[in-house]
């Protein structure tokens, strides 16, 4: 029961904008000029060295993929 009281969980974002991109055949450039985003803002989200963003970027970016933001980012435990 002390282990449950001291276990901390860690939650991380983890985005799936590059699986859905690359099912739909669309390089980083496309998606960029679809969602109206910078290629940079697409390249950090894929590559995870940007993990914070606005609602409005999530929100292009899934439309752009023909999906709901739900469907683009996930929580894992690590």
């Amino acid at each position: 029961m002390c282990n449950k009281l001291n276990k901390r969980t860690v939650i991380r974002l983890q985005y799936r904008i590059k699986e859905y991109r690359e099912k739909l055949k669309m390089s980083q450039a496309e998606l960029s000029e679809k969602a109206k985003v910078s290629r940079t803002i697409i390249s950090g989200l894929e590559s995870g060295s940007i993990t914070v963003t606005t609602t409005e970027t999530l929100l292009k970016i899934a439309k752009a993929l023909g999906k709901n933001v739900s469907d683009i980012f996930f929580e894992t435990d690590v």
